[in-house]
């Protein structure tokens, strides 16, 4: 069976250095495999760049965006290109190889098997996390038990942000109701789907920490999830 188009999104702040190597190894899966890169007018001139890269504008495409707006907003943006252009199976990953390229067919091929979405999954059986710091560890983990104990949520990954979802998820949440921009975002996600009663499935998954380029992570990131759980649980995200 010919899979459908998968669209990968992966916003970007700043990753010249990974940016021709990531597109590459996306583009390499397949010809079902599209990536929209949603720049946030790098300084260091990654929108740029990816007009000059193979495949512009036949399975490579480019959002630019007047300045740094966020995560949630990027991938929003992201969100609604894909349903316009009509794709089947949309996705989030990292541009820094945190996120394998190898991995995205094992999501895509979980979501085509019956999920209405799949998570890439560093704390289920066969998942794991290289380079990380304990602090950041037990950080990573702590978060994603606390997003579990008060929302009843089954994921064990909750902040995880590399996931496949089948576009029937992203057509049924109201995605103007999703407001957080940091890693709240990606809690909120999965939360919206669960109270709409879509099915999530668990990819074990390794993550790498980035090797060029630097981290976005901050307190305020952690602090925006940590209060953003209390206040989606009384929201609603039906349209």
């Amino acid at each position: 069976m010919l899979l459908e188009k998968v669209l990968v999104i992966i916003p970007t702040y700043n990753e010249i250095g990974n940016i021709d190597a990531i597109t590459e190894a996306v583009l390499a899966l397949g010809p079902a495999y599209h990536i929209l890169i949603v720049d946030d007018n790098s300084p260091d001139g990654t929108g740029q760049r990816v007009k000059e890269l193979d495949g512009y504008n036949d399975r490579l495409f480019l959002m630019e965006r007047e300045g740094k707006l966020g995560l949630g907003t990027a991938y929003i943006a992201g969100f609604k290109y894909g349903l316009e252009k009509e794709f089947e199976y949309i996705m989030e990953m990292d541009a820094d190889f945190s996120h394998s390229p190898q991995s995205v067919p094992k999501l895509v091929k979980r979501c085509t098997e019956g999920a209405d979405l799949c998570v890439g999954s560093r704390y289920v059986k066969g998942g794991g996390i290289k380079n990380w710091s304990p602090y950041r560890l037990m950080l990573s983990y702590g978060a994603s038990l606390y997003v579990r104990l008060l929302t009843r949520l089954s994921v064990k990954d909750a902040t995880a942000g590399f996931i496949c979802y089948r576009r029937k998820v992203l057509e049924t949440i109201d995605l103007d109701k999703i407001t957080f921009v940091g890693y709240a975002f990606q809690i909120e996600m999965k939360y919206a789907a669960h109270s709409l009663g879509f099915s999530i499935a668990e990819e074990p998954i390794t993550f790498k920490d980035r090797e060029v380029g630097t981290s976005k992570m901050n307190t305020s990131i952690v602090k925006e999830a940590m209060l953003g759980v209390l206040r989606m649980r009384s929201k609603s995200y039906a349209k």
